[in-house]
């Protein structure tokens, strides 16, 4: 693609490369469940899925009336991490496609991951699966600022993506694709200036139409899909 206008690829994580949703919501309720908080699988996907660890349990606790301490939300975060680490390093966590996706925009353009996971459960699915060689970035929950909506995990993203660029060009935002499948992650890309990808693999296709593009599937990204979207 020698003409390509596309600078840098972006994916969110959870829901795009790993098939973990399921897994954090049971890992959340079952924490949760464990200070006397109910957390139903509809609720999850409708109010909490786009948030961190840190926002998902502040804002399931103030949303029942609960007022958890700094001390109390920490020792909630690593319980789960607990949790979630022991079933991520599982074989069959990738959706299909992932990896020949990550591999096909690393041949040609660096890529990154802007997630609200942990950097600790993102590296271990990337090793445990080999996919570490494709990735040149990782913004992980809790090293920008605000999490997802606000912007600042993408921007954090083309930041480091920069030295990287072809040409030692400054990458513009506009010239990235944000591949996310929540509307938190849609409006986390928009807000930094990404083009954006969304996913069905959580909501259905008209829950995401704000996105410039709506696919199914990772094996329908291809790379002129991608640049035709840049300016």
């Amino acid at each position: 693609m020698p003409t390509s206008r596309l600078a840098a690829v972006v994916f969110d994580f959870d829901g795009v490369i790993a098939d973990s949703e399921p897994i954090h919501f049971t890992a959340f309720r079952d924490v949760l469940a464990s200070i006397d908080i109910a957390l139903s699988e509809a609720d999850y996907y409708e109010h909490y899925l786009g948030y961190d660890d840190d926002g998902a349990f502040r804002t399931v606790s103030g949303d029942r009336g609960r007022s958890l301490s700094d001390a109390e939300i920490a020792r909630l975060i690593a319980r789960k991490g607990e949790v979630l680490l022991d079933q991520l390093s599982g074989p069959h966590v990738l959706f299909p496609g992932a990896r020949d996706c990550l591999e096909r925009f690393a041949a040609v353009v660096p890529v990154a991951i802007a997630s609200g996971a942990r950097r600790e459960e993102i590296e271990l699915v990337l090793r445990a699966n080999d996919l570490t060689k494709f990735v040149a970035v990782i913004v992980g929950a809790g090293e920008t600022p605000r999490s997802k909506p606000a912007p600042d995990p993408y921007v954090r993203a083309t930041q480091l993506l920069t030295p990287l660029a072809r040409h030692n060009v400054s990458i513009a935002p506009s010239a990235c694709v944000a591949v996310e499948d929540s509307r938190w992650g849609l409006a986390s890309a928009r807000a930094a200036g990404l083009r954006t990808v969304a996913l069905t693999t959580s909501y259905e296709r008209s829950l995401l139409g704000d996105a410039d593009v709506v696919v199914d599937s990772l094996d329908e990204l291809t790379l002129s899909m991608a640049d035709a979207l840049v300016v």
